[in-house]
């Protein structure tokens, strides 16, 4: 059974009755003082031992979190964990902002003070309890900062204005500068660097400032006191250097700073000769294409001469095949990139051989969706092929004596495996043996020779009277 306060005060305090009787009205209003401050508040009473306190009251916040999962009522508070706590009790004196640990040994900041009786008598201790964890973990992680900050300074100026081998491992030249951004030491790599600049005398370069010393190159106009790390690239005639500074403070006033110099001139060149390569990449791309179009003009002109069904067919295959591979060298010439997004591949295949092998009163539409399917370029052309056979079997074949029809392409990569479906909802194959001359579909073959040699993958394929159903399964790894 929990006892009052007044209980507890007569039974190990020292307090009258009326002394607690004050206490315990303070203790009435203890929930409003700790939602309004947003702390747990509690009230000390002193024992007869100077140096411990009980607690009599406390109250957790409603309005912020609380450092307490459970009542410390009847607990003792010792002078060692809170000893703000015992200061107010024996000196009379509020405390605030001091720190200690809680009865559940979390850090926090107290602030203290004393609840007296109209005799002036302090009879306990009205204490509000913050949590400042968190705020002395970061003060720790400050302090840590400053001293390593401090140390690697230290060790900076002290290994490079050394005489030893260390600096000449570095691949970056050392430039040391004074407040007025004037150099004072130089490593022999950063004059090595600065031979081509015609600084290539240490006694020269100590006369020079840092605007000076890269010919007025530099954007900013002051480096010292400049926030965080200086960055900037300096390209002076052929040479091309990145340039790294940092302000070094002494008594929070910046004395100098250091400079890391690195010459960048050949990957410059090398990031140039790249850009010109991508960009005849593309022009060969784009030419190939162009001359891809061109035979597929010329296919279309022949065409249109000859009045034989059989050999226009024939004329019809060749140009989506030759299309097929013409998106591909287009799409590449346009993006300059290794892979290509084959689902935008098949949507402008099957957007051309429906408009070009339909029938004009023919309704045929294609649902594509899947994954974007990347692939590299000599995959991609080979699949671009097989996707078109496989679509302009359906476009001629199945929907050959129907007005309407449905095609469905779908493409999943799962892992290093890649699986491309076309099907419809077309007639359906006829059985080799029922197929007049006992003659197999050109289309089908070229396209299980591609999956199978060029793919290394396998082709399967169903069909009935509600249509053919087409799977290929190919490892990416072979892309």
């Amino acid at each position: 059974m929990t006892l009052s306060i007044a209980a507890m005060c007569a039974e190990r305090t020292l307090l009258s009755a009326d002394e607690a009787a004050v206490i315990e009205d303070l203790a009435g209003h203890l929930q409003l003082i700790a939602d309004v401050s947003q702390a747990d508040v509690f009230i000390d009473c002193p024992l007869p031992d100077p140096g411990t306190a009980l607690v009599v009251a406390q109250a957790h916040p409603a309005t912020a979190p609380s450092l307490y999962k459970t009542s410390v009522v009847g607990q003792y508070a010792y002078a060692h964990n809170e000893p703000a706590v015992m200061f107010c009790l024996l000196s009379g004196q509020q405390v605030l902002g001091s720190r200690g640990m809680s009865q559940e040994h979390i850090a926090m900041q107290q602030h203290v003070v004393p609840i007296r009786a109209k005799s002036g008598k302090v009879l306990g201790a009205l204490i509000m309890e913050q949590d400042i964890s968190e705020r002395l973990e970061q003060e720790k992680h400050v302090e840590q900062l400053m001293e390593t900050t401090e140390q690697l300074t230290e060790t900076l100026l002290n290994m490079a204005m050394s005489d030893g081998s260390m600096p000449l491992l570095m691949h970056e030249g050392i430039v040391l500068f004074d407040e007025r951004e004037r150099v004072t030491y130089t490593n022999p790599r950063a004059l090595a660097m600065l031979q081509g600049l015609g600084r290539s005398e240490a006694a020269a370069v100590k006369r020079c400032t840092l605007q000076e010393l890269f010919h007025g190159k530099l954007e900013g106009s002051r480096i010292i006191g400049h926030g965080g790390i200086y960055h900037e690239e300096v390209q002076i005639a052929s040479k091309a250097f990145e340039l790294k500074a940092v302000s070094i403070y002494k008594e929070q006033r910046a004395v100098g700073g250091l400079m890391l110099i690195r010459d960048v001139s050949d990957l410059k060149e090398k990031d140039k000769q790249l850009m010109i390569k991508s960009a005849v990449i593309k022009e060969i791309h784009h030419r190939v294409k162009n001359n891809l179009q061109t035979v597929s003009s010329l296919l279309r002109l022949q065409m249109r001469r000859t009045r034989l069904d059989e050999v226009k067919t024939v004329y019809r295959d060749s140009i989506n095949r030759i299309n097929s591979i013409a998106i591909i060298h287009e799409m590449l010439a346009f993006d300059g990139l290794d892979t290509i997004r084959f689902i935008d591949v098949v949507d402008r295949i099957a957007k051309n051989i429906v408009s070009s092998s339909a029938k004009p009163d023919q309704s045929i539409r294609v649902k594509l969706y899947g994954d974007e399917l990347p692939l590299a370029s000599d995959t991609a052309t080979t699949l671009a092929l097989v996707v078109n056979e496989l679509v302009q079997n359906c476009v001629v074949h199945a929907f050959a004596d129907r007005d309407s029809g449905e095609i469905e392409i779908e493409l999943q990569a799962a892992g290093r495996i890649a699986t491309v479906r076309v099907s419809d909802n077309g007639a359906g194959m006829i059985p080799a043996e029922r197929r007049s001359g006992g003659r197999g579909h050109l289309g089908l073959k070229i396209t299980e020779t591609l999956v199978t040699e060029n793919l290394g993958g396998v082709m399967r394929m169903a069909s009935g009277d509600r249509g053919t159903d087409v799977q290929l399964t190919f490892p990416l790894s072979k892309t």
